[in-house]
């Protein structure tokens, strides 16, 4: 079985495990209750999760999605004139610090672009099974990148006041072991107009589960998305970016339809490339994570203060990836 899977996949794994050590350690102080909750998520056991994972069956059909292009855009402030917007948002970049003021993105193509599986990235009888397609790049000449993150670890209100000033789209791809401390903060962001993605309920390194535990993963996501925040997500991120055939198999079975990966990865201090020449290209997917001070050498602001002064500087908007799929 073919497996894959972003280059070092050991050292992620290990950094995540770091991390779940973490988030245990500062659940510890919330009681007991939520030790116990902690310990059986890092042991790998689905049952720990309090989730019903029931599986799509001729008595009990998965349930059909709206579209991506069907999802909430963005609340818009009002403003008087263009002239009144273009003030607000120079001030708003004044106020967290940025370099300059956020390219606007240009309108969504009307006709969506053909997403197919990259090259190198297939698994066997990939297009024969309509697997969903694995993808690093959108295909578009036009000057967007798109900004994903995951996993939903650190809850910072500030980068979600950030985000709502600056009018910058992004798309979340969130674990149940992580969210189910507060649900609420990634309602906020919902209601921001961020769609809220699968990223399995624990986190794990999918290829080494079966076919069954694999879809309890995110048949499992899909199921507590829709119930907390009411859609049934189309997107499904792998955890490290590692899969196999069973994986997009499974994922097709839950009603994921793309399999969007990355190509950069933007972190507080630093960037991280896919491709040799260390550019960004039109199109390009880029990764980062819910992080703060526990991992990072600063904040979720600081983190998107990189992203926003390198994009920028290089001529490129944030758009949302949905609009494009």
């Amino acid at each position: 079985m073919r497996v894959v899977g972003k280059n070092d996949k050991s050292r992620l794994i290990g950094a995540a495990r770091r991390r779940r050590d973490r988030t245990a350690g500062r659940s510890r102080l919330r009681g007991g209750i939520a030790v116990l909750a902690v310990a059986a998520v890092a042991s790998g056991c689905v049952q720990g999760t309090g989730v019903e994972t029931a599986r799509p069956s001729p008595s009990r059909p998965a349930l059909k999605a709206p579209p991506p292009a069907a999802t909430p855009d963005p609340p818009a402030k009002k403003f008087r004139s263009a002239q009144a917007a273009r003030a607000a948002r120079v001030a708003a970049a004044r106020r967290w610090r940025l370099a300059a003021v956020p390219l606007t993105p240009p309108p969504p193509p009307a006709r969506k672009p053909k997403i197919t599986t990259r090259r190198g990235f297939e698994v066997a009888g990939h297009e024969e099974l309509g697997l969903p397609p694995v993808f690093t790049t959108v295909p578009t000449k036009q000057r967007v990148v798109f900004l994903t993150i995951d996993d939903g670890a650190e809850k910072d209100p500030a980068f979600l006041r950030m985000m709502s000033d600056l009018q910058v789209p992004y798309t979340a791809f969130l674990s149940h072991y992580l969210i189910k401390e507060d649900y609420g903060y990634f309602e906020r962001m919902r209601r921001q107009g961020v769609v809220l993605n699968n990223h399995t309920l624990n986190h794990p390194y999918l290829p080494s589960l079966s076919y069954l535990g694999q879809q309890r993963e995110i048949c499992g996501m899909q199921e507590v998305i829709e119930r907390r925040y009411g859609h049934r997500p189309l997107l499904f991120r792998p955890p490290f970016g590692n899969y196999d055939r069973n994986s997009l198999r499974a994922a097709k079975s839950c009603g994921i339809k793309y399999v969007p990966l990355w190509n950069e990865e933007v972190f507080v201090d630093r960037w991280e490339y896919r491709e040799w020449d260390r550019r960004i290209r039109p199109g390009d997917i880029v990764l980062s994570h819910f992080r703060g001070r526990d991992d990072w050498k600063g904040t979720m602001p600081d983190m998107i203060r990189r992203f926003l002064n390198k994009v920028t500087a290089e001529g490129y908007a944030v758009a949302r990836l949905e609009d494009y799929l």
